[in-house]
């Protein structure tokens, strides 16, 4: 591996033994540090645990789990492990339905933030002379600002064009050299289509070479035909707000998982009902305890994204564990006449299917009694005006479907355009259903 302040090799090429040692050090800082929350010294006290009594990590499962409605119960400040004055930063959810989520953030918080962003873009190749370009949200939103200070802290020239403005885009992109983007992977496809319409060819026209992708969902699939479109390598990312924002797991160059690191989290993969553990390699409900956070540190929080662990030993030398692209969430599970599906399942499908876009919209809504799901997908250039090739292809996917997720859909083919476009997360879902 070469050497860079940006490769730890103390700390990204420990041994499994080496991991576990650092964990259990840390782990018992994190619980003795956690006394100062008013949350977690009630919480600790009343299931018995303390630093002292953390003999292995198989201690941390005497500790109850954490969850978004903790922290909403607690707002604003209420987890928190120091008080707010020795804080420089707040990251916040919406809160459209309630108390939002808030996340405190002490400045050694932030260092250790953009270090572990600044760790993951290193992995995936990208060097101080590169040009980065951030198309995410700033404000509230982690995704903005975390990528920005990982990638000023190693050196590189930053584009914080934030989220939305297509055109303003791919203008910066090609104005300014800019040869890494970072997107999430519905807008990412988007910008192709975009570059289309201007007769911009990305390969030639841009210097584009990679491109960081997360935030939702997407099939193994997709992130191959974004890396087709753009001519680029495209790396899966993972982050969430709770956590401190991007940089929680990364692809190396490999692609074969996302090295989660071990010196800043505890992960375990429970069954989201029974919230019993579920064995590597199995798809389960990510729980992750922080080891490194000063102002908010989380015990045992429950993600409710839904992943595994990768088994095996990853090529390029690092032994943290490997997590496999997220599969969805826990609480966006649709269950349809008894079965539970993931819209990532059906996305799969679609993008076998060279003839569509990547736009699509699942509704569920109720017919007669009866509740019913329709898939809408749009078409690309191929086969518009052929209406016996459309009506073969509706059958071909409705066949793939139901042979993916048992249940039988209703395939609607529509032209190129026809559904909304979204400068943010895709809206994938439209439940209607008439619930009596």
């Amino acid at each position: 591996m070469e050497y860079s302040p940006y490769f730890d090799p103390l700390l990204e090429t420990l041994s499994r033994e080496e991991i576990t040692a650092l964990q259990l050090q840390r782990l018992r800082s994190t619980v003795e540090h956690c006394m100062h929350s008013p949350f977690y010294a009630e919480r600790l006290k009343q299931c018995g645990v303390s630093a002292d009594s953390i003999k292995s990590l198989d201690d941390l499962k005497r500790i109850p789990f954490t969850t978004k409605q903790d922290l909403r119960n607690t707002y604003p400040f209420g987890i928190a492990s120091v008080k707010p004055e020795e804080c420089v930063r707040l990251h916040s959810s919406s809160g459209t339905t309630g108390n939002p989520t808030v996340i405190l953030h002490t400045q050694k918080d932030l260092n250790e933030w953009a270090a572990a962003v600044a760790r993951c873009l290193w992995m995936v190749g990208l060097r101080p002379y590169d040009v980065f370009q951030n198309s995410s949200g700033y404000g509230m939103f982690t995704g903005g600002l975390g990528f920005q200070y990982g990638a000023e802290k190693m050196g590189m020239l930053t584009v914080p064009a934030a989220a939305g403005n297509t055109k303003r885009q791919i203008k910066f992109m090609t104005d300014f050299g800019t040869t890494a983007v970072h997107a999430i992977p519905s807008y990412a496809t988007r910008l192709y289509e975009v570059m289309e319409e201007q007769g911009i060819d990305p390969r030639t026209d841009t210097r584009l070479h990679t491109l960081i992708i997360g935030a939702e969902p997407h099939s193994e699939e997709q992130r191959r035909r974004i890396e087709e479109m753009l001519g680029v390598k495209a790396y899966n990312s993972f982050g969430m707000s709770e956590m401190c924002g991007p940089g929680v797991a990364f692809e190396c160059r490999e692609q074969n998982g996302l090295h989660i690191w071990e010196d800043y989290y505890i992960v375990e993969i429970v069954d989201p009902e029974t919230l019993r553990p579920v064995p590597d390699g199995e798809v389960g409900e990510l729980v992750l305890t922080t080891l490194n956070r000063e102002a908010m540190p989380l015990l045992r929080y429950r993600t409710r994204d839904l992943t595994r662990i990768l088994p095996g030993e990853c090529p390029c030398g690092r032994h943290h564990k490997r997590l496999d692209r997220m599969k969805g969430r826990s609480d966006d599970m649709m269950i349809l006449k008894g079965v539970n599906i993931f819209p990532i399942q059906i996305e799969t499908i679609l993008l076998q299917f060279e003839e569509l876009t990547s736009n699509y919209l699942i509704t569920l809504e109720t017919r007669e009694s009866n509740d019913e799901m329709t898939v809408e997908v749009e078409l690309g250039q191929l086969f518009t005006d052929d209406y016996g090739r459309l009506q073969e292809l509706t059958r071909e996917i409705t066949r793939r479907l139901k042979d993916e997720i048992l249940v039988t859909p209703r395939v609607k083919l529509l032209p190129k355009g026809s559904l909304p476009q979204s400068e943010g997360k895709a809206v994938r879902v439209k439940d209607i259903r008439k619930h009596f």
